[in-house]
């Protein structure tokens, strides 16, 4: 059960309750009953003793209140306090009223002694608790109020406190379900069915002893709230706190340590920065997200946080402690590392890598953009497809913004024109053997510095070429080539001092995406002298 810790005596009570099921279970002879009595008297002494505890507690929170400035100020905790000992004890008298029956009917009464007379009895029990065959004894509205108990009280607790349910059906029971013969039984034939009148009363006397702890603790959380209970600093721990939180390399690093400690007999309010914030085990976690601005000259800037830590000490007064801080934000810088750096070309894949080792693994950016497809690799990588002449993309880490980049889109430079023979380039200044020259192959030549850079955008095919036999300024017959060929049919007729005109009428380039696109390389023409 979240937030709330057993005595020994309660941790005894819980163990005594254990073996009460087991043997009920087990379904234990009459030489057991002596034990049964022994038993359903330690827990209706040990009940009493927690009842008393219990009114304590509501006389020091009311004693508290009184002595406080501010009475008014816990008028509600007083009401609960009050309200949570009343329902408890209304359902402690409801289960008293059930054993005195259970006593006269099924037990015969007492004896001068105070001993039951028919201690043995079973049947009485079970016709009272369960019933006869429509299962209308009291054991069943009984549960269901000892449930509804348990559902009250927790609307007074702390929120996160948890209660079990107090009558369980066997398949819930731990112990109970465990046996194949008693699974199936509900809340009432697991408890009163063949069940002595000793036993009948130890649980119920069990019962009573859960309701007292679920009662204790909730009063020692509503005490908590007024400083009724004594502060102890039960809880050390080792601290240590830095004088600064940011230090350069070769420069000392200072901090103080020390001691420190909470008591679990207070419940702290704490803020930050006039924000409430949670409180656990006495401590609270501070997170926020560093806002930087006003950098000094390395790139730091000084920023001084505000909390405040409010209880009420064992008079009843409210004590506020303020604490200050300061820490530095560094501004987060990044740089580029590029094999394509700006300016940037149309239409192609620009691959850049964003670095930031101030951020380290905080370091994940993300670039929106106009004027640019963005195709992100993580980590600060990137490829950016301009679709305009300027691309501006902001840099923006974990919806921070670090800065903003723009730059220049140049165009994709024209590709050389280079007719190939036999696999070397021809020579257009001294020319060619009219007899050698069968074959051309006409190739587009990225420009040296594109394909550096953007080596999968920089490839070009030549479509479709014309090459004509000049002679003086005669036409003598022409081919038309897919970017090369033999030119046979023209090389016959061929004589020194002709010439070829290989006209280029059609290129393309594929890029990096392997869309393939037309290129305008304009009017180019290649002459080839024939000796």
């Amino acid at each position: 059960m979240a937030g709330a810790k057993e005595t020994p005596r309660q941790k005894m009570i819980g163990m005594m309750y254990l073996v009460l099921t087991a043997m009920l279970a087990l379904q234990v002879s009459s030489a057991l009953i002596e034990k049964f009595t022994l038993l359903n008297r330690s827990l209706e002494t040990a009940n009493a003793s927690s009842s008393e505890r219990n009114q304590n507690d509501v006389t020091n929170i009311k004693e508290t209140v009184a002595k406080s400035s501010n009475p008014a100020l816990y008028q509600d905790v007083l009401k609960k306090a009050d309200e949570v000992r009343q329902v408890s004890n209304a359902m402690v008298g409801e289960i008293d009223a059930i054993k005195t029956e259970i006593i006269q009917d099924a037990g015969g009464g007492l004896d001068e002694q105070g001993n039951i007379n028919n201690p043995k009895e079973e049947e009485r029990v079970a016709i009272l608790m369960v019933g006869n065959s429509n299962r209308k004894g009291k054991a069943y509205p009984l549960k269901d109020r000892m449930n509804q108990y348990v559902l009250g009280l927790s609307k007074y607790a702390d929120p996160g406190t948890k209660f079990a349910p107090l009558a369980l059906d066997a398949r819930e029971d731990p112990i109970a379900n465990l046996s194949t013969e008693q699974r199936r039984k509900d809340f009432a034939e697991l408890n009163f069915a063949q069940t002595p009148v000793p036993a009948a009363l130890a649980v119920l006397s069990q019962k009573q002893s859960e309701i007292r702890r679920y009662e204790n603790t909730v009063l020692d959380q509503l005490a908590a709230k007024v400083g009724a209970k004594e502060v102890k600093f039960d809880k050390i721990f080792g601290m240590i706190s830095a004088k600064s939180n940011t230090v350069v390399a070769g420069t000392p690093f200072e901090a103080e340590m020390f001691i420190a400690a909470s008591s679990s007999g207070i419940t702290p309010r704490m803020s930050f920065n006039g924000a409430a914030v949670p409180v656990k085990d006495g401590k609270a976690i501070i997170k926020f997200t560093a806002q930087g601005g006003a950098y000094d000259s390395k790139g730091l800037a000084r920023k001084v946080y505000t909390g405040n830590i409010s209880y009420n000490d064992p008079s009843g007064q409210t004590k506020t402690l303020t604490v200050t801080g300061e820490y530095f934000v560094a501004k987060a810088t990044y740089s580029i590392e590029s094999g394509t750096l700006p300016p940037l070309y149309l239409a192609c894949a620009n691959k850049l890598n964003f670095v930031s080792p101030q951020l380290g693994a905080l370091w994940q950016p993300s670039f929106p953009a106009s004027g640019a497809q963005i195709i992100s690799g993580g980590g600060g990588k990137l490829t950016i497809v301009p679709n305009s002449n300027r691309v501006s993309m902001r840099v923006v880490n974990q919806g921070n913004v670090l800065g903003e980049e723009n730059f220049k889109v140049r165009l994709v430079p024209k590709p050389d024109i280079v007719v190939f023979s036999n696999g070397a380039p021809v020579n257009e200044k001294q020319g060619m053997s009219a007899s050698s020259l069968r074959s051309i192959d006409v190739r587009a030549v990225a420009d040296p510095d594109f394909k550096a850079t953007n080596p999968e955008d920089a490839q070009y095919r030549v479509t479709e070429v014309i090459v004509s036999l000049v002679r003086g300024n005669r036409r003598i017959g022409n081919i038309s080539l897919s970017g090369g060929g033999s030119i046979s049919g023209l090389a016959q007729t061929a004589q020194a001092g002709d010439r070829y005109v290989v006209e280029v009428k059609g290129c393309q380039r594929k890029n990096f995406q392997g869309n393939i696109s037309p290129v305008n390389i304009g009017n180019r023409i290649v002459q080839i002298s024939l000796n």
